[in-house]
């Protein structure tokens, strides 16, 4: 998964700014790094390419605050509650900047807020998205978790000197004045500094410091589970993502290293494809024996019969005929449903009035209700007959000829 990790400049940036950056194709190890204009910036290839915007420890504010209970992170009002609980703790107005909730944060728990400046943070995603890097992901340089740290960046004239860990982040000029407001570290605490203040903050901090890199910092940074695309900028990462994909798509279908993974797809596709035809065949056939074996049992039966269009529809015309010629009572008969329905209904119950059509009995006048119906009903079906009511009347007719 190749990776672009773009730091973003302090200043506001433009088309003629240069944006440090450093490129890694598996998130741990640095492939490349330098400086350049957004649009000569490197393009991430391959699937999960994707581009991480860092957001430098001087443009950020981190408050600890207990969010109110009821509001839960990922709701519209949130923002809102946010703004209330740091009104009076931030210095520009709340509009002005944006917001960043810790992850996993809780309705009714503590938790860390990063503020950065929102007109800033756009201006610098515009330029990048114009270029055709827009960001994915947004990752602060230091954020509040993980072991307590200490780092010293920056260049000769401007040292910083950061500490972070789960209590915060403190990030403050680097002289023998901001050492007395640093918080007290373990000793196996992780103590780096840049090569290029490497020297100054040794002489400063009166200890030993590991050197490296910036860009192998921002590999770390960029695995932090934060995310600052949130609220207003959650919006924009989504069509971010949903670009990324297209892209990923789109080198799928065309780019030769997918080849093979193209032909194995086309090749899966053609043997099920073969396997539903030959499946389809197989059903075909088995139906058509079965029809056949109904054909052959209507000629069998009745060899008058020649010409065979609807099996079962003929055999039991056929069956009709020869249960007449034969004096043979059918439970279709009107003897037979009245017999049915004289012992099913209850003792005195008498139709006033009685239709049948050949297959049907309505029985009229009756007005049972709903339990010498359902008791009338049960009968009838143990004697092989439904009924279905119709106002006073009663309908019963064969179970069979439904």
């Amino acid at each position: 998964m190749s990776t672009l990790i773009v730091s973003l400049p302090l200043e506001p940036a433009s088309g003629a700014t240069e944006w440090a950056f450093a490129v890694t194709p598996d998130g741990r190890t640095l492939a490349d790094h330098g400086r350049s204009p957004a649009a000569l910036l490197p393009q991430p290839r391959g699937a999960g390419a994707e581009v991480v915007a860092l957001v430098p420890v001087q443009a950020l504010a981190w408050h600890r605050v207990d969010l109110p209970k009821g509001v839960g992170p990922g709701t519209p009002r949130m923002r809102t509650a946010l703004e209330g609980v740091l009104e009076e703790r931030l210095l520009d107005e709340t509009e002005a900047v944006h917001f960043a909730l810790q992850p996993g944060a809780r309705a009714g728990e503590p938790a860390w807020v990063c503020v950065c400046d929102r007109a800033w943070l756009r201006g610098a995603l515009q330029v990048l998205e114009s270029a055709g890097r827009p960001a994915t992901r947004i990752v602060p340089e230091f954020a509040p978790e993980g072991r307590p740290a200490l780092a010293v960046i920056g260049d000769p004239e401007q040292p910083v000197v950061v500490t972070s860990s789960d209590e915060g982040v403190i990030s403050l000029p680097l002289s023998a004045a901001a050492l007395a407001l640093l918080p007290g570290l373990p000793e196996d605490a992780p103590r780096l500094a840049e090569p290029a203040v490497a020297g100054l903050a040794e002489q400063v901090l009166q200890q030993k410091l590991t050197l490296q890199q910036a860009p192998q910092r921002w590999l770390d940074a960029a695995r932090t589970r934060w995310d600052l695309a949130q609220f207003d900028f959650a919006s924009s990462a989504q069509a971010r993502t949903f670009k990324k994909i297209a892209t990923s798509w789109g080198e799928v279908l065309h780019a030769a290293a997918w080849r093979p993974a193209r032909w194995a797809a086309v090749a899966l596709v053609a043997i099920h494809l073969v396997g539903l035809n030959a499946w389809a065949w197989k059903e075909r056939a088995t139906l058509a024996a079965q029809r056949e074996a109904v054909r052959r049992t209507l000629t069998d039966t009745f060899p008058q019969v020649r010409v065979v269009v609807d099996a079962p529809v003929q055999m039991e015309r056929e069956v009709a005929a020869l249960r007449q010629q034969t004096g043979v009572a059918s439970a279709r008969d009107l003897d037979a449903v009245l017999g049915a329905l004289a012992s099913a209904l209850p003792q005195g119950r008498v139709p006033a009035s009685l239709e049948f059509n050949g297959t049907e009995l309505r029985a009229g006048g009756l007005a049972l209700s709903p339990a010498e119906f359902g008791g009338t009903a049960a009968t009838l079906k143990a004697l092989g007959y439904a009924a279905n009511a119709d106002g006073n009347a009663i309908v019963v007719a064969a179970e069979d000829a439904r």
